[in-house]
């Protein structure tokens, strides 16, 4: 498989799961067309019902795939992964899938949808690379350099062992090159102390196995990191587990929500309050561009054998493009190839001692 991009004159279709999200096509389809707009290399599969899909009948450069079944934002996983065999959402991911001798449909699926039976269905219909225990999401946090740190796991896996730590580690380090373009992305391990003492046994194990792995050349390791790392940008690639990265991710979705309701409430106050903030208002403005967290959705379904973005569910059309154009570079620079590549030099690797001691070699 190539590290390398798409040719500059090669298309990417998505596959969009139009029904997916607390919203559905009132938002993704408004999405769709301003993503085209900006994209003319792009097609996209716009997957739904006859009736929701009806609003974009005739669109360039887009197909409807009819899918009779919604996945409700409330479904159980066993719902939507038994029971709605027909959802958009289950259709969507199927474009991913090679069909005999016929190439997949779609090189990229994205959807609003349930995360949990998005995780599911995906897992289920199009499997895991050999070596990944359990798929992840990747999402990207905004930091005081100017750009974004990655972090893994948001949500997928509450109970990470230390091995799966070292797998998110590989297929983010694939994800950050592909999308910043960095050869050897530093990689932290999120801790509460950045001496080796602190954590607990699982994340004591998994800095071994992460020393491990530096110095047999497959990821840059930087150590543990704390949590105000993430936005200082100490490493391009934050690892935890789900419980915690999910826990990071609404604070910080939170944190922007209560700035920008503060920016409106300082132009609601006394005159001369007004005025400072309409003095100060560029600075506020970018700030809040900055840590809006629609600027910065769609995250990266890891480990499976095809490429499946997830957008917030309550994404606006602002947030869900931006998840299509985020899923859109990824297919254009290859991220499966780069994480299959990752995983099969990870296994190539001689097995790593539980005694701290270094790897022998085969």
């Amino acid at each position: 498989m190539s590290n390398g991009v798409l040719s500059p004159l090669a298309r990417v279709r998505l596959a969009v799961d139009c029904m997916g999200g607390d919203h559905g096509p009132a938002v993704t389809l408004p999405a769709c067309r301003t993503f085209l707009a900006a994209h003319p290399l792009a097609d996209l599969l716009l997957v739904g019902t006859a009736a929701a899909l009806a609003p974009a009948q005739g669109w360039p450069r887009c197909t409807p795939v009819l899918a009779s079944e919604i996945v409700a934002m409330d479904d159980p996983v066993e719902v939507a992964l038994r029971r709605k065999r027909d959802s958009s959402m289950r259709v969507a991911i199927a474009q991913l899938k090679a069909q005999g001798s016929e190439p997949a449909a779609a090189d990229v699926c994205v959807s609003a949808g349930n995360t949990g039976a998005l995780m599911a269905v995906a897992r289920y219909v199009l499997k895991t690379f050999d070596g990944i225990d359990r798929p992840a999401i990747a999402a990207q946090l905004p930091n005081a350099r100017g750009g974004f740190t990655k972090v893994l796991d948001l949500g997928a896996n509450v109970d990470c062992d230390a091995e799966n730590l070292l797998q998110f580690a590989l297929m983010g380090s694939a994800l950050v090159s592909a999308l910043d373009g960095i050869a050897r992305p530093s990689v932290g391990l999120l801790n509460i102390g950045e001496e080796a003492i602190k954590g607990n046994d699982t994340i004591k194990r998994a800095a071994e196995l992460l020393r491990n792995a530096h110095a047999a050349g497959l990821i840059n390791f930087l150590g543990n990191v704390e949590g105000n790392d993430i936005y200082k940008g100490t490493a391009d690639l934050v690892v935890c587990d789900g419980f915690v990265g999910n826990v990071l991710l609404k604070t910080s979705e939170g944190l922007a929500g209560m700035l920008t309701q503060f920016i409106k409430e300082e132009f609601s106050r006394t005159p001369l309050s007004k005025l400072a903030a309409l003095a100060a208002l560029p600075v506020l403005k970018r700030f809040r561009d900055r840590v809006d967290p629609r600027r910065y959705s769609g995250g990266a379904l890891l480990g499976l054998r095809g490429l499946v973005f997830k957008a917030h569910g309550s994404a606006d059309e602002l947030a869900f493009e931006r998840a299509m154009a985020r899923a859109y570079d990824a297919a254009r620079n290859r991220l499966l190839d780069r994480v299959h590549d990752q995983i099969r030099s990870a296994l190539a690797m001689p097995s790593t001692p539980t005694d701290g001691t270094a790897p022998q070699a085969a």
